[in-house]
């Protein structure tokens, strides 16, 4: 299988703020690297460096020192600007301007024509949940239809790399699922996306992984998978016949024991079935079974605050 190409490599990457003494690091040496097709999450509480990473990207800010590339090119470069759709964290669009002349402005900018867009922008705005808007003035628009145009504006050209800082930002429940239903047509079409969102629900259901930034540093990066296999917790409570010993193949996963109830952990459900199954055969009492898991907002506050910790002792 050939391994797909990095569309965005971030290494060693510092960013500052101020200057002299009033200076401020808000970006500590991180590296990274999204590469063709993927889906990334962003995450990070505020202030943990992300929207100014992904200004880095778009070559807004310039870097303290380490690199920064989109499709192998410097992000300061023009060239590679043209291959993206962006989403900023705060979108201020003319507010006299209607939905439709936003997007004219926008798909002419990144060299579509008249005719094309003319053809693009009606179905366009369907699919962000716009229909009909394409003549109301944007004064007019809520910040959730604001967040929708901005998001028809981003991929009009159907860039090849979508990055989009706070993306569900002002959209209610309904919003959020069509912009889900749009970023999985988008993935399926092999678009490349990095997205930050405090909506961790939404990374769950779409990333093929996370990075996670705290305080100007990354402190996970791993896939979804492998960040959700060990908040699967599954617990097997049992009580051993006079004189039995617990089977050995159950002993290496760390059994606790309360007078004659012995409870086993599991983070692995073919490993928790396999258990079971040997306890069984060994003629062990199965009292109770149970499962829990924590979903990744509870993972990643837990981190937070053990990193917190670490650094207030």
């Amino acid at each position: 299988m050939i391994e797909s190409k990095p569309v965005i490599e971030v290494k060693d990457l510092v960013v500052d703020y101020g200057r002299g003494k009033k200076t401020q690091r808000a970006v500590k040496g991180i590296t990274f690297e999204v590469r063709e097709g993927e889906c990334i999450g962003f995450i990070g509480a505020n202030g943990a460096g992300k929207s100014t990473t992904m200004k880095t990207l778009m070559g807004f800010l310039f870097p303290s020192s380490g690199s920064a590339t989109l499709f192998g090119r410097d992000a300061r470069d023009k060239e590679s600007r043209r291959r993206i759709g962006y989403l900023p964290e705060v979108a201020l669009y003319y507010p006299f301007m209607k939905a439709r002349e936003l997007l004219e402005l926008y798909g002419g900018l990144s060299g579509l024509s008249k005719s094309e867009l003319r053809r693009r922008i009606p179905p366009l705005l369907e699919k962000v949940g716009l229909a009909g808007k394409g003549e109301v003035l944007l004064r007019n628009f809520s910040k959730g239809m604001q967040q929708r145009v901005g998001i028809a504006q981003a991929i009009i050209a159907e860039p090849e790399l979508l990055i989009f800082d706070e993306l569900s930002s002002g959209l209610d429940p309904v919003g959020r699922h069509d912009l889900r239903n749009v970023l999985v047509e988008l993935k399926d079409a092999g678009r490349t996306i990095f997205f930050s969102s405090h909506e961790l629900t939404e990374v769950e259901a779409l990333c093929d992984r996370v990075v996670m930034i705290h305080r100007g540093e990354i402190v996970t990066e791993a896939t979804v998978d492998e960040l959700m296999k060990p908040l699967n917790v599954y617990e097997i409570t049992f009580h051993l016949p006079d004189g039995s010993r617990i089977p050995d193949a159950v002993r290496g996963h760390g059994v606790k024991t309360d007078g004659h109830l012995h409870t086993l952990t599991i983070t692995d459900v073919e490993e928790y079935s396999q258990a079971v199954s040997e306890l069984a055969a060994a003629g062990v009492s199965i009292q109770n079974t149970s499962s829990k898991a924590q979903s990744l907002e509870d993972y990643f506050i837990d981190l937070v605050q053990s990193r917190e910790r670490e650094t207030a002792s």
